[in-house]
């Protein structure tokens, strides 16, 4: 059943496979773990979330590096499925909503997906808009400096809530800040 709301952000963000000493190039890395929510253009509030951790399949062993930046565990993604299938699950939740425009915190996010949709012979599955959360912020305050997440909460005087570099943490937290920004537009 499609809902009539017709408009939505999704913003997503990512974790992915990592390292600190280059053993993983950045063509290697592979997402780990999605999150997403689905913020209600109408009302400003979240009206859905997807979480979904992931089993990498060129580097499937996380370095230390890694499972200490998300806190992700090696558990965690070897219970998991492979993307393949995680991006069956996303699929199947976005059904739900109509009309909406993918979001991130810079282009990454963005560019991980393609990366990974390819390498899994899959179709990318968001269309060509996408919204660069992270430009429109330096825009909103009208500086060229790009901002990390956190330190635009710091700006904007909003807490970081939950775990900094979990997906779906980060995606509520993108989500605060999209909705400040909105909020003091008009």
């Amino acid at each position: 059943m499609k809902t009539d709301i017709s408009s939505y952000f999704l913003i997503i963000d990512l974790e992915a496979t990592c390292s600190d000493d280059n053993s993983i190039p950045r063509h290697k890395m592979e997402i780990i773990e999605i999150g997403a929510v689905m913020l209600n253009r109408a009302t400003w509030e979240i009206d859905s979330e997807f979480q979904q951790f992931i089993q990498p399949v060129i580097n499937p062993q996380l370095t230390a590096f890694c499972r200490e930046l998300t806190s992700i565990s090696q558990s965690d993604v070897e219970l998991a499925p492979i993307f393949p299938e995680a991006m069956s699950s996303l699929e199947k939740w976005l059904e739900s909503f109509t009309n909406y425009i993918f979001c991130s915190w810079g282009e990454y996010d963005k560019k991980q997906f393609i990366q990974d949709c390819k390498y899994h012979n899959i179709a990318y599955p968001f269309g060509s808009e996408h919204r660069n959360i992270k430009k429109e912020f330096s825009e909103y305050l009208g500086v060229s400096k790009g901002f990390g997440m956190a330190q635009a909460l710091q700006q904007l005087g909003l807490e970081l809530k939950g775990t900094h570099h979990r997906g779906i943490d980060d995606a509520r937290n993108i989500a605060a800040i999209f909705r400040h920004m909105d909020k003091n537009q008009h």
